[in-house]
């Protein structure tokens, strides 16, 4: 449990505490995600504790379609939109610099659309100036002008989240970490266990008279694809360094890494992006759909753009296509301490949080021997010795 504080509290934070303590008082949906438990192991809840918990949601939204207090019921318990607002709340007030998450959530469609258009045409008109002797991509761009581009971007923003994540785990009271709580908490983020329901059969994101694994699998494909496309841009570095440099052969490790992530991520963020438009907006965060939008559109551009640049090579599409691709991949990374790309280090920070406070509860208690009534020697008289 987190600290009580004594701060004002946001009228968001304010409903969830109401909703969350009515979910305490009923406990239907015990068994559905790992939510339910954590508000059954609390009776008082503390801007802190709600901020956990938002985070912990998965959206999969089964414990609206089954509480029984739910509008038009006087409770009007709706758990999956107010923990959503909840988030999007964190992700701005937890940012560095504050103010830049609200604005991509409100307006990150056109943010994500301008940004990308204006860094691809950066991208065309250095090309302009081409580098000598550089082959493939190379051709266009050399290694250590990307290098020089793109270490800051990629740098820059994950200080700016561990900033965030730093001051989301004071607020939540996070103590010191453990392997044993990273190992759990990775383990459930690997196989998205939150969003298999409460007895694996899947969420009812977009279907509310029946479950669905649609979801998960979606987001497998992002997480997977997003990690081989990751591992393949790893390994064409080391490759560099270590005396082969670019262009690599489809047989390369970069290119078996790099093409299934890319098919991955493209199909995966389709895949998400249809759901959101089959989903009943309610019972997310209305207004920042756009912005939740935005970055699934801006995640599955820069798996698109890559396969078809890759599809391109030898021709004369490759250069405005490079300046596009690269022009994607450089907003995405920019974006992400602001984009709900934030949202994955925040859930796995919870489910880190949780792992603590359930392993905490479930350590065993060392019995006490029991204490010995001290025992006065037997009173001898004067009679009574020999």
């Amino acid at each position: 449990m987190s600290p009580l504080d004594t701060t004002a509290e946001s009228p968001t934070i304010a409903e969830a505490k109401r909703q969350v303590e009515i979910c305490n008082a009923c406990r239907y949906c015990e068994g559905f995600c790992a939510v339910f438990p954590a508000i059954n192991r609390q009776r008082i809840f503390a801007s802190g504790d709600i901020q956990q918990l938002a985070h912990l949601c998965h959206n999969c939204r089964g414990c609206y379609y089954s509480c029984q207090y739910t509008p038009p019921h006087e409770f009007a318990v709706n758990l999956p939109r107010i923990l959503a607002e909840t988030r999007a709340e964190d992700w701005d007030r937890f940012a560095w610099p504050s103010g830049f998450g609200g604005l991509f959530q409100r307006q990150g469609l056109a943010i994500a659309g301008l940004l990308v258009l204006a860094l691809a045409a950066l991208f065309l008109a250095v090309q302009g100036i081409r580098p000598q002797g550089g082959e493939g991509f190379y051709a266009y761009l050399s290694h250590g002008a990307m290098v020089a581009i793109f270490l800051p971007a990629f740098v820059l923003p994950l200080v700016a989240i561990g900033v965030s994540l730093r001051r989301y785990w004071r607020t939540v009271g996070g103590g010191a970490v453990q392997w044993r709580h990273v190992k759990a908490a990775l383990m459930d983020s690997a196989r998205l266990k939150n969003l298999s329901g409460g007895q694996g059969q899947g969420c009812n994101y977009e279907k509310e008279d029946r479950y669905s694994d649609t979801r998960r699998w979606m987001h497998q494909a992002v997480l997977y694809g997003f990690l081989l496309c990751f591992a393949s841009t790893s390994s064409g570095t080391l490759l560099h360094y270590a005396g082969y440099p670019a262009p690599y052969g489809f047989w390369s490790l970069p290119k078996l890494l790099g093409i299934p992530g890319g098919i991955l991520l493209t199909v995966g963020g389709l895949g998400l992006a249809w759901l959101k438009t089959q989903a009943d907006r309610d019972l997310n965060a209305p207004a920042y759909w756009g912005g939740e939008m935005a970055f699934v559109l801006l995640l599955t551009a820069t798996g698109l753009t890559g396969l078809v640049l890759y599809a391109a090579t030898g021709t004369a599409a490759v250069q405005p296509l490079l300046a596009l691709h690269l022009g994607t991949v450089l907003a995405f990374f920019l974006l992400m301490p602001y984009s709900k790309m934030i949202h994955g280090f925040y859930r796995v920070a919870a489910l880190i949080r949780d792992a603590q406070i359930k392993m905490k509860d479930q350590r065993p208690t060392i019995p006490q021997p029991p204490v010995r009534a001290a025992v006065s020697p037997p009173a001898w008289d004067a009679d009574s010795r020999g």
